[in-house]
């Protein structure tokens, strides 16, 4: 493998998706407040992506990996890289120019604007990433269409983890409702499980209706496993295989890529859950495999189980072979619609996740925390256009609820000494402004140090 493989495998590619949208959504941010606050004629000093200091230490280790200077702003690259700011004059903010502050207001500055000008300018950032998650996904729609799998097309229904199965689903289970809701989307019901906190899952089991009643406790094991565990449920296809071991019992046995799996010792093996139990029953014993080529000819192959039960041998699921998902295409108009309403949905999504975090008695909001790794990981290790784009979008919708947050430091901390300016006509002293400000921001950095400690924690778990 050479170096670029290197790079644009595994880990890299996911690391270096998240660092690519993260650094795209903080130029859209930052520039939501710079478009703002040209706007009402006040003055920008400097427009950073990453801080050109020890963030939150404005003192510490100033220098930058680019600058150059335009008018009145100075456009950079800081060496931090944990975020990004603008430097708007006469401002409270992370750069606490105390001296610049110390000097009568002028004309130009953010001080002396009207207090719904200041309020637009805070709101710019958030309301940037709310146009750039949706002229996204509008795109998404307008190029690829929106697809689905649909619950009714699993008609093979569930692989069931151990989890699963320890309080009653088994694999072939169909689901039909959660809590009472049927769901048109496949991946819909197991977020539906978790958000609603469902006491029953309703599924068909060889032809009969099943209730299978959800124990307490169940919803806080899925939240505290995260994603680093298999899932709950998944959708459960025939499988072909994909890739050999080289010197495994599959390869010397003479099984290829693109064979099909029909018997082992006469007994029919149709999905990889099969494969496995039925393999589990012969360890260190002979075996027949009868196998359909890609070629479609039938062979019959032998070989003894090692005693992992395993043969080294990758399966492939491929969905679109089995199911017929669903698929919408849209006009511009059409796209541009759904991108609106997409985003909103996402949002209100995002919300309701975040209120269950700290009302529901099964959720843990310190297991749920997670820093850039858990964000990594969410890119898949092969990048493509349409998954990269999607999360970009939802990361950036992300971010404009997050800063919305009323902590000082946050753009939501100055949206409410904005709103006690607006309804009582007075001023908030710049003096609390920077002491709240210096609060909020170290609370910020250690919620970070915090949730990037955890996800190295959860590396070594």
């Amino acid at each position: 493998m050479n170096t670029t493989q290197l790079l644009l495998s595994g880990a890299w590619t996911q690391g270096l998706q998240l660092f690519a949208a993260l650094s795209l959504l903080i130029i859209i941010h930052e520039g939501g407040h710079f478009v703002f606050a040209k706007l009402c004629k006040t003055r920008v000093e400097k427009f950073y992506l990453f801080f050109d200091f020890l963030f939150p230490f404005s003192g510490l280790l100033n220098f930058s990996l680019f600058k150059k200077k335009k008018g009145d702003t100075e456009y950079g690259i800081g060496w931090f890289p944990l975020g990004g700011y603008v430097k708007i004059a006469g401002m409270v903010d992370e750069s606490m120019d105390k001296e610049q502050l110390a000097q009568a207001p002028q004309p130009w500055e953010y001080r002396s604007k009207k207090a719904y000008q200041k309020l637009g300018i805070m709101l710019g950032g958030i309301i940037f990433n709310i146009i750039a998650a949706m002229i996204i996904y509008s795109f998404i729609y307008g190029i690829w269409g929106e697809h689905y799998l649909s619950t009714s097309q699993v008609k093979y229904g569930i692989e069931a983890s151990e989890e699963a199965k320890a309080i009653g689903f088994k694999n072939g289970d169909k689901i039909i409702s959660v809590g009472g809701v049927v769901s048109e989307r496949f991946d819909a019901n197991l977020t539906q499980l978790i958000l609603s906190e469902a006491k029953t899952v309703d599924v068909e089991r060889d032809g009969l209706p099943t209730t299978i009643a959800i124990p307490a406790g169940t919803i806080k094991k899925l939240l505290s496993s995260g994603a680093n565990k298999k899932s709950f449920w998944t959708y459960r296809t025939p499988f072909t295989i994909s890739d050999v071991a080289p010197g495994s019992a599959a390869d010397k046995m003479g099984l290829k890529a693109k064979d099909s799996i029909l018997y082992i010792n006469n007994q029919s093996i149709a999905y990889f859950d099969q494969l496995q139990a039925t393999l589990s029953q012969y360890k260190n014993a002979p075996i027949q495999v009868v196998v359909a080529r890609a070629n479609n000819e039938i062979d019959t192959l032998t070989t003894t189980v090692p005693s992992n039960g395993k043969l080294g041998i990758v399966a492939a699921m491929d969905p679109d072979r089995y199911f017929s998902t669903v698929t919408k295409n849209f006009s511009i108009g059409g796209a541009m619609v759904k991108g609106v309403t997409n985003t909103i949905d996402k949002l209100g999504f995002y919300v309701e996740q975040f209120v269950f975090l700290f009302t529901s008695k099964e959720a843990n909001a310190k297991d749920s925390v997670g820093g850039m790794i858990t964000f990594a990981k969410q890119f898949p290790t092969e990048f493509t256009w349409l998954s990269f784009l999607s999360l970009t979008a939802f990361i950036s919708i992300i971010l404009a609820f997050m800063n919305l947050l009323p902590i000082p430091g946050l753009d939501g901390g100055y949206v409410v000494f904005l709103l006690f300016e607006l309804f009582t006509g007075k001023k908030v002293s710049e003096k609390v402004m920077e002491k709240a400000t210096t609060v909020g921001l170290v609370l910020l950095l250690a919620l970070m140090v915090y949730a990037n400690g955890m996800d190295i924690f959860r590396l070594f778990k």
